[in-house]
This record gives structure tokens, sequence and C-alpha cells, in this order.
């Protein structure tokens, strides 16, 4: 039962949603999420550690930066399964697919620019 309450609570957002989709292609520093989501970084912080209690992402820590990524095939089944449901619930979303072309500009970006600002 916990892990299903923190699975809902952690999809139970918009912001958080349109995080975790983002990762679906790569895996993201969190000042890339912040520039993606136009949050303040301790709200993007915040969402990411809801998304991370779930199990719904990995992070780990390199230098001062932060990076988030889908978790692996080794993720238990209940995380694995609701990823790929709202994978395929929002994939013709628009809001999701303008999130997509924003993203290919925030990875053509310099990340040392990006997160010094």
């Amino acid at each position: 039962m916990f892990a299903f309450m923190n699975i809902t609570k952690a999809l139970a957002d918009e912001n958080r949603v349109r995080a975790l989709l983002a990762l679906q292609s790569c895996e993201l520093c969190v000042c890339q999420i912040i520039e993606l989501l136009g949050l303040a970084p301790s709200t993007v912080s915040r969402h990411m550690s809801i998304l991370k209690q779930a199990r719904l992402v990995e992070a780990r820590k390199e230098g001062r930066w932060m990076y988030y990524r889908l978790p692996d095939k080794t993720a238990p089944a209940p995380v694995r399964d609701a990823i790929a449901w709202v994978k395929k619930s929002l994939a013709q979303d628009r809001r999701i697919q303008l999130d997509a072309m924003r993203l290919k500009e925030i990875l053509a970006m310099d990340r040392e620019t990006l997160c010094g600002r």
C-alpha cells in the first residue's frame, strides 16, 4: 500500500509528470529540468524528491550537478507499470509534445551557462 500511495502522490501533480516524461529520452541535470518547467530551483528539487521517493526516478550527484533518470529494468514492477502507463496515456498530449520540443533546445544549451543563471 505504501508504494502505491507514493506513486499516486507523485503522479498527482502536472509538473512532476512533465519532469518524469522529460526523462524519457535521456538523463537530465536539475538545471535542465528547472529550465523546462520554468519553476524555482527549490520547487523543482521538491518535485524531484517526491518522484525519487516513489522510485519513479533515480538520482546521482556529479560535482555540483544533480542528475535524474528513469529507473532501469530492475525497478519494481509497479514502478515500471506506472511509468509505462503515464507514457502511453500522454503520448499525444500537446503539453508533453511542446515540452519535448523545448527540451531539444535546452539540451543544445551549454550546461555551464544554463546552471550558472
